[in-house]
């Protein structure tokens, strides 16, 4: 056991074993970074024969170890920072949040209670305070951080469905759903994110509740489109629980008039979800802001940090207007957000997620933009949209 140093702690055998792996790791990395390919070439077959889960029983040590990842791992990795990397929205990493990472790591902090992960809570809450005032929100600390941008969909989806049904006298939570299921729509542009389709199945209601939007020339929702579809639905009798907006689809980048969007959800009593994975980083932007005119008007927001803000895979975030709809996915673990706690104004971040046990991801946007300023931020997304003009 003492061979292996296995567990990061405080004596000077783990505290050396600790700055010897990730000075090997740090160094494998460097020299990975130098090679001039953006992948090495192998196919789908040649990487199956080569990846073998042969573990010595006995254990092979850290720096062993190390080698290995290397051999099977990193060289055969896809380079996200080479130039040539651009097929997905997958984007290279700050070096700061490589450095994030380290401390995150480290730590291990769990963001369910504040007893895990004290100064951690606090920090991330002040992020979502920031976040909002970014949005034009009420002031506040509705929303939280998340896996990425399928999460926060799923959280507004599953919210405006049981806000709806709430507004029926009905609780999902407690009883589960009911009634004519067939009847239950949300609607989308026929750009929107596939994770639309996948979390109304998860949500019990199936593709079938998805009604998709005719878009413009310009890839954005057609005003004309949904306001015909909005109407065939009422007429039908069939229940709306929402409309999603997308502001920046994949292959376009496109945003939907999210205030033309908000102002006739708000005719209906309709939730208005904005997917601002891609595009919500222009506001940080002077020059585009205005394209995302009318997102304060709405009622939840996704936004993704392992795209535009150049974070390291996960960093999400899910923004809610109100924090009286947390309500409707509240439930009460004594050990981890109790009454108690609740009455001395102690804050149990699982309250507000679908996750229990989770990174304390906020880091890396905090130091990102602790090491960048938001002005030199503004200027990398900037120029990222100059460069998809040209």
């Amino acid at each position: 056991m003492s061979r292996l140093n296995p567990i990061l702690a405080a004596s000077a055998q783990s505290t050396e074993a600790y700055q010897q792996a990730i000075a090997q790791s740090s160094a494998a990395v460097v020299k990975w970074l130098e090679q001039p390919e953006m992948y090495q070439g192998k196919t789908v077959a040649e990487l199956r024969e080569r990846i073998k889960l042969d573990f010595n029983p006995q254990g092979l040590g850290n720096q062993a170890a190390i080698e290995r990842a290397i051999e099977y791992f990193l060289k055969d990795s896809l380079s996200v920072h080479h130039p040539q990397c651009v097929a997905h929205l997958h984007c290279p990493s700050l070096v700061i949040s490589q450095a994030a990472e380290v401390l995150i790591n480290a730590t291990n902090q769990s963001m369910d209670s504040w007893d895990q992960a004290p100064s951690a809570t606090l920090i991330e809450m002040k992020l979502i305070e920031w976040l909002r005032s970014q949005v034009g929100y009420q002031p506040g600390d509705a929303g939280v951080f998340t896996s990425g941008g399928t999460q926060s969909n799923l959280m507004g989806l599953m919210l405006a469905r049981d806000a709806w049904f709430a507004r029926q006298g009905h609780s999902v939570q407690q009883d589960g759903l009911t009634g004519d299921l067939k009847k239950i729509k949300v609607f989308c542009s026929d750009n929107a994110h596939f994770s639309v389709q996948k979390n109304m199945a998860l949500l019990g209601l199936g593709y079938q509740s998805v009604t998709q939007v005719k878009c413009d020339r310009f890839a954005r929702m057609d005003m004309d489109d949904l306001r015909h579809k909005l109407a065939a639905s009422k007429a039908n009798g069939e229940n709306i629980l929402a409309i999603v907006a997308t502001a920046g689809t994949t292959d376009a980048g496109a945003i939907d008039p999210l205030r033309e969007i908000a102002a006739l959800a708000a005719e209906e009593n309709i939730w208005v979800h904005v997917d601002a994975a891609w595009g919500g980083a222009l506001l940080l932007s002077e020059k585009y802001r205005d394209y995302l005119d009318g997102i304060e008007l709405v009622d939840s927001i996704t936004l993704d940090f392992h795209k535009q803000f150049f974070q390291t895979i996960s960093c999400g975030a899910f923004l809610l207007k109100e924090a009286r709809h947390y309500e409707l996915m509240r439930y009460q673990a004594a050990y981890l957000n109790s009454e108690f706690d609740e009455a001395q104004g102690v804050p149990n971040l699982v309250s507000k997620s679908l996750q229990t046990t989770r990174r304390f991801d906020a880091l890396k946007l905090w130091m990102g933009l602790e090491a960048l300023g938001q002005k030199q931020y503004a200027e990398i997304i900037d120029h990222g949209v100059t460069l998809a003009q040209q």
